[in-house]
């Protein structure tokens, strides 16, 4: 049997007729790189699929081309370089005091790489939503894509989940298989992994509002 990487062996759970559209949602967004997942989720409202506007974008790291992404489609971005602050708590009562001032009700994880204290999770109770690129539990932290590699597994994938206090754990909303290839290095993985995050994270917000 031959896996195709555009195979239909990819599986997302639950299914997209668990989504149900529900009213606007104010989202803030925070990523700390490439922000594609920020684009997703733009595009998936300017497209009609979610019912949500982008209120800020939040990045930490100067060089983030989310920002670039962000001023492409209009939407504020706020630089937060977490060097600037004493401890965890101080950056994310920042966090907080920003987010609120954008008036948003659902925080979205779009590869934040920064893990987040109390103080931030208790502002949003069950309203943080991360993106994570594996099957959790399995492959927690960085590096997921290399773990999953050396584990040796034939499938690995994405996690969209609620987050909370601790690392990579939380009720989980949705995920989609991915099958590892007998050649597949660190890159062609994290590519197809990827494809899978852009998918299920639209789907996976209006879930959690809806539910």
């Amino acid at each position: 049997m031959t896996l195709c990487p555009d195979s239909t062996l990819s599986l997302v759970s639950p299914s997209i007729s668990d989504c149900q559209q529900v009213a606007p949602l104010k989202l803030g967004i925070m990523a700390s790189g490439n922000g594609s997942n920020f684009d997703v989720v733009a595009q998936a409202i300017q497209d009609g699929q979610l019912n949500a506007q982008i209120q800020v974008l939040i990045y930490n790291n100067p060089s983030a081309k989310a920002a670039v992404r962000a001023a492409n489609r209009g939407v504020e971005a706020v630089l937060l370089n977490h060097r600037n602050y004493k401890s965890r708590e101080e950056f994310d009562e920042k966090i907080v005091q920003t987010l609120r001032h954008y008036d948003v009700e659902w925080v979205i994880l779009a590869g934040w790489m920064r893990l987040v204290t109390s103080v931030f999770i208790d502002a949003f109770p069950e309203r943080i939503i991360n993106i994570h690129p594996s099957l959790l539990p399995s492959f927690k932290g960085i590096h997921a894509v290399e773990q999953a590699l050396a584990s040796g597994v034939k499938i690995t994938g994405c996690t969209a989940h609620i987050t909370c206090l601790e690392m990579d754990s939380g009720p989980i909303l949705m995920q989609a298989a991915v099958p590892v290839l007998p050649d597949d290095t660190a890159e062609t993985l994290h590519a197809r992994i990827q494809i899978q995050e852009h998918r299920i994270l639209p789907l996976a917000i209006a879930l959690a509002a809806s539910s």
